[in-house]
């Protein structure tokens, strides 16, 4: 007696519903995980190097000092002579305004102090000193 011929004929169902949540998930998954893989640091600065570097979340206005001795507001550069005008708008905008100092390790150490005093001058009150972590 044959009870394969008793049997009725069943093909496998490819269930698709299952796979397009996993692929949807890996999308949403490398797309997340790539957003922190991109470097901030647009500018090509040669940062000095500390131990006690540390990594502050808050939102930092970044003021860049290149090797060249361009000064750049986030990403826009700026003359000396607008320095002061331009984070004194930011400063009104909002009084508790906080930047990123980043300067190049090849300028004079005179020059970021300088533009710290007139930071300070100018009523900033919070300001940070970009660093790379000593390895």
């Amino acid at each position: 007696m044959n009870l394969n011929k008793l049997r009725t004929p069943r093909s496998p169902k490819l269930m698709i519903i299952p796979m397009i949540d996993i692929i949807f998930f890996l999308l949403v998954f490398f797309m997340m995980s790539t957003l922190y893989m991109v470097e901030q640091n647009i500018l090509p600065v040669a940062l000095p190097q500390a131990a006690a570097s540390q990594a502050d979340q808050t939102a930092l206005t970044p003021i860049t000092l290149t090797a060249q001795g361009k000064i750049l507001l986030g990403q826009e550069e700026i003359s000396r002579e607008m320095f002061s005008a331009r984070i004194r708008v930011e400063i009104n905008r909002n009084p508790e305004a906080a930047f990123l100092l980043r300067a190049d390790r090849q300028i004079e150490y005179g020059r970021v102090i300088e533009l710290l005093d007139e930071l300070k001058t100018l009523g900033v009150r919070r300001v940070a000193v970009a660093t790379e972590m000593k390895r």
